[in-house]
């Protein structure tokens, strides 16, 4: 590949997906259908293709649409989960952890530094019990063998080494801070991105704006969003992996959606943010606030475990109690709290835990969500579907072996091991190749070896290297970069998926009319 092109056959558009659909309903049967393309779906479609299966994965919507593209942006290494003695899925988000960071996605997962100031609110008990925790984080690593120069340990601070990395923590009373080290991706939604088209690479057909009508152990009912043509899929064996909608095409299933709500501040509210933040919640042991700041001018805090009734939206709502409570945890901590109209944005993310009992709590009291186990579980139907639930981003990819191994067991396709553990994603390279590329450095932490390909779209045409929005790092190569090889077919996938725009209402609105012209420009210029 040179350094202006995409990775080859990995490249996803409205041309190759019309061809793909036809192929998909002509009558022929593929190996493996998987519904749903979020993190866990894509990670399907790319685990049986890399197996050498024949598959087809489609979407309702578009790559990244439910829970995954609202997730706090971490990849933990499984700290919360050994407070609990979940061990097992402790050790499991730790070692994909370091796959991601070492292996499959390096370009796309780093360290982040978090901060937690010993303020007057944390006793020196809690404090005990938080830096044992992280030492105890710091195992967890060496278990599964993450380098130390991945992950750097965890170190307690002075007063003046807390207010360097977090300046804007109230200094009174401050008697240090706790430092530590975890995992976050650059943009959740571009990590389902990258699967994709590594899965798109490796010859599955993957289907945006494809509602399934009718799901059965032999293939699928569909619609096509973008016409309103029904047809069939069929396939020798099926995966649900559509998360917290997953019992709406499953009979059987029952899910317990948890929302988890963050908000969105300008990032000159805070000041420098060299470090992220936890915060500690009052009357709860093992949970924080996260202060994430993201590097294109906003900061996340976050965030709730509220669970949800009744149907289940597309888009969840943020509601206002959510909001006082973020604002709330976040002002014990800081100099100056946070008003209400400083928040630019909110989003929400909907858990797809798997609801195991209805009584799983004390005194037969349903169990708080927040200690529902984060396992993953794989179920098959009566009529053969198989559903993967549960979960947690990091661990994605061993979701999805899991879904791929037990669909084919089911139905009785022969396939080898999962190759997924030591297969890089598009634009994975190690980091002295990152380096040396020829291109800004905001762009290799969101595409990695093709950031030179986008930003030699930009040296071409000058127009595309105007910014979307003053003052926001994303140009407009990005968006056409998107709509020629990453699957974008309208305004929304541009601004709330393939960037991160949409986040803030203002912006997205500012931002609409040049989503346009580029999806204009760039019709125009198509064979």
């Amino acid at each position: 590949m040179s350094h202006t092109e995409a990775v080859p056959g990995s490249s996803l558009s409205a041309h190759r997906r019309g061809r793909e659909l036809a192929e998909a309903t002509d009558g022929r049967t593929a190996d493996i259908l998987v519904v749903g393309l979020g993190a866990t779906g894509a990670g399907a479609a790319l685990d049986a293709a890399a197996r050498g299966l024949d598959v087809v994965a489609v979407d309702a919507h578009d790559l990244a649409f439910g829970t995954s593209r609202w997730s706090s942006k971490l990849i933990h290494g499984g700290l919360r989960y050994l407070a609990s003695a979940q061990f097992d899925v402790a050790h499991e988000s730790a070692v994909e952890r370091g796959i991601l960071m070492t292996r499959t996605a390096p370009h796309l997962v780093t360290a982040q530094p978090f901060v937690l100031p010993l303020t007057p609110l944390v006793s020196r008990a809690q404090a005990t019990l938080a830096w044992t925790g992280f030492r105890a984080g710091d195992v967890l690593r060496l278990a599964a063998r993450t380098p130390r120069q991945v992950l750097p340990a965890p170190r307690r601070l002075s007063a003046t080494e807390a207010r360097h990395l977090a300046p804007s923590v109230r200094a009174a009373g401050l008697r240090g801070g706790l430092l530590s080290w975890d995992g976050r991706v650059a943009d959740d939604a571009r990590l389902v991105t990258a699967l994709a088209r590594t899965a798109a690479a490796h010859g599955a057909r993957v289907l945006t704006r494809v509602r399934v009508l009718e799901l059965t152990g032999t293939g699928a009912r569909i619609r096509d969003e973008r016409t309103g043509e029904e047809g069939e899929i069929r396939a020798r064996a099926v995966i649900n992996a559509t998360g917290v909608w997953a019992g709406t095409l499953t009979e059987g299933i029952r899910i317990r959606p948890s929302r988890g709500t963050h908000l969105v501040l300008r990032s000159e509210r805070l000041g420098a943010l060299p470090a992220g933040l936890h915060v500690p919640i009052p009357g709860e042991t093992n949970r924080f606030l996260l202060v994430l700041p993201q590097g294109d001018g906003r900061v996340y805090v976050g965030l709730t475990d509220e669970p949800v009734g009744g149907g289940i939206p597309d888009v969840p709502e943020v509601p206002e109690t959510d909001i006082g409570f973020l604002l709330d945890v976040l002002g014990s901590v800081l100099d100056a709290p946070v008003a209400r109209d400083e928040v630019v944005g909110a989003f929400a993310g909907l858990r797809p835990l798997l609801d195991t009992s209805a009584s799983d709590g004390r005194d037969g009291a349903p169990a708080r969500t927040s200690d529902i186990s984060r396992r993953h579980a794989v179920l098959t139907s009566a009529d053969g579907v198989t559903t993967v639930v549960g979960g947690k981003l990091t661990t994605y990819r061993r979701m999805a072996q899991d879904a791929v191994d037990a669909a084919a067991g089911a139905r009785g396709l022969r396939t080898g091991p999962s190759p997924t553990a030591a297969l890089p994603l598009v634009g994975a390279a190690a980091p002295g190749r990152l380096r040396a590329l020829p291109a800004p450095p905001h762009l290799v932490r969101r595409y990695g070896t093709e950031a030179a390909a986008v930003h030699a779209l930009a040296a071409r045409d000058p127009a595309l290297a105007e910014p979307v929005l003053p003052g926001h790092p994303v140009s407009r190569a990005e968006l056409r970069w998107a709509v020629e090889h990453e699957g974008a077919l309208d305004e929304s996938d541009l601004l709330d998926r393939r960037t991160r725009i949409g986040l803030v209402p203002a912006d997205r609105a500012d931002a609409l009319p040049v989503a346009r012209e580029i999806l204009e420009r760039t019709a125009a210029t198509r064979p």
